[in-house]
């Protein structure tokens, strides 16, 4: 059977493509721009990639057309799929339909935290042998691929409330009938979708709707907004978690939170030490222990399984290291992620300089709907450089120049890496904080710094 996959480039639909690869589809897809680690990733597995929305790339005509949400009702491709009465499907209702409805799914959901979350949960599942499918929006580097079909019971999915197609506006995971359930958190973002906070809190009520009472929900304890949505009525078990509320606890050890306690009602658990930073990522390891133990995982499985668990790629990613200086690439692209990945980094690198560049991409930031807690999310960085977006709703300049640290808006990477490049210093920390390509600045950067065309000042 012969697919072709419109949008092929996003993390879910990429990874779905994968899981149509291993079940035997000849599968193709296209995409505006498709860049690592999912242009990887598709490369790696033969899957073929086509440039552009054109018409002649459905034709032959495949047996199924399956699109992502970045596509628009009126692009000329649609219009040729709807006119010559091509099957086509949404990604999610595919994912559902030929591999979910089979399955125990177990669903990491909430605004942050999702992609690593779901690494962890499968890597737990994996350390234990249970071989579990998952589907991931980024690569964990504990399986170097985001998505995988086996003949496990179980499968593990990131549950995104973004939209599932121009013709379904549900969210994603209203399609996945999960057994288990994790809400990380729930803030507002995807404003070219939801209205406002509420809205979000209604599809988040109709997913707790789905999942059956023998089942679990794993929330946040004590947290407003998700409360909120429980209280609309929940028909499964809840178990809770935070750093010092809820059944499942964490005391740090460090000030980084690579080291830290767990407590299970108040009786100690066990100790994890690993590599991630940050008290987000403790959060998320608390989330993802929880529906561990309750679906029977032993603690000394789990235990290991976090000591040995590898982060995912674009997750305070280090690209390099050129002479002294560490450039890592980050997915942050909301104030609450910024603001947690810098302070778990400054947390980590103590007195040394910490200098971001961020991208706005998301439609959210682009409209300006966090222009009020940017800035403050910026607040552990020592100097902040903006790539002007090509489309803007407000004004940025504005915003910006509250900074009291240096800080500039560009028009270009090349023109934003000129600039910077003479003010590094050996020991600095550069991070590049975007959900897109950010135009490979922090590859850029490097191989600037490699070719010595820089005035980097040692020590």
């Amino acid at each position: 059977m012969k697919i072709h996959i419109l949008g092929i480039g996003g993390t879910f639909m990429a990874g779905l493509a994968v899981l149509a690869k291993q079940l035997g589809f000849e599968v193709s897809g296209s995409d505006e721009k498709v860049y690592p680690p999912m242009s990887t990733q598709l490369q790696d597995q033969a899957i073929l990639l086509k440039e552009g929305y054109q018409i002649q790339h459905l034709k032959p005509s495949p047996d199924c057309v399956v699109i992502g949400n970045v596509i628009r009702r009126d692009n000329p491709v649609v219009e040729y799929i709807l006119n010559e009465k091509l099957n086509f499907i949404s990604g999610p209702q595919w994912l559902y339909e030929t591999i979910l409805k089979k399955k125990r799914v177990i669903a990491i959901s909430g605004t942050h935290g999702k992609t690593t979350t779901s690494s962890l949960v499968a890597h737990i599942f994996e350390q234990a042998g249970l071989n579990p499918g998952f589907l991931i929006g980024g690569i964990p580097e504990n399986f170097g691929i985001s998505a995988r079909i086996t003949e496990s019971p179980f499968f593990i999915i990131e549950a995104d409330e973004y939209d599932s197609a121009f013709f379904d506006k549900r969210p994603k995971f209203m399609h996945y009938y999960p057994e288990s359930l994790i809400i990380n958190n729930i803030e507002f973002d995807h404003a070219d979708v939801f209205s406002d906070l509420e809205s979000i809190q209604t599809q988040f009520h109709y997913l707790v709707r789905t999942v059956p009472s023998k089942g679990c929900i794993v929330v946040p304890a004590k947290e407003k907004v998700v409360d909120e949505v429980l209280a609309r009525g929940c028909w499964t078990p809840n178990i809770s978690f935070g750093l010092c509320l809820g059944d499942w606890q964490a005391k740090k050890m460090n000030e980084e939170g690579s080291q830290f306690h767990v407590f299970y009602k108040n009786q100690f658990y066990g100790e994890v030490n690993w590599n991630l930073i940050g008290m987000h990522n403790v959060k998320n390891a608390l989330a993802a222990l929880a529906v561990a133990e309750y679906l029977g995982i032993s603690k000394n499985k789990v235990l290991e399984a976090l000591h040995s668990f590898r982060n995912v790629k674009r997750r305070l990613e280090v690209k390099g290291v050129e002479r002294g200086i560490t450039v890592y690439d980050d997915f942050a692209h909301h104030p609450t992620a910024i603001e947690t990945t810098l302070s778990g980094l400054r947390a980590r690198i103590g007195e040394q300089r910490l200098i971001v560049l961020l991208e706005l991409g998301s439609y959210s930031m682009k409209a300006g709907v966090h222009k009020d807690s940017l800035i403050p999310a910026l607040a552990q960085a020592n100097e902040i450089y903006f790539l002007r977006p090509s489309k803007k709703m407000w004004d940025i300049e504005t915003s910006v120049n509250q900074l009291n640290v240096p800080h500039a808006i560009f028009n270009s990477v090349e023109e934003m890496i000129s600039t910077i490049l003479p003010r590094l210093r050996s020991q600095d920390h550069v991070v590049a904080m975007s959900n897109s390509a950010f135009e490979d600045v922090h590859e850029k950067l490097l191989l600037a710094l490699r070719s010595g065309a820089s005035k980097v000042v040692i020590g």
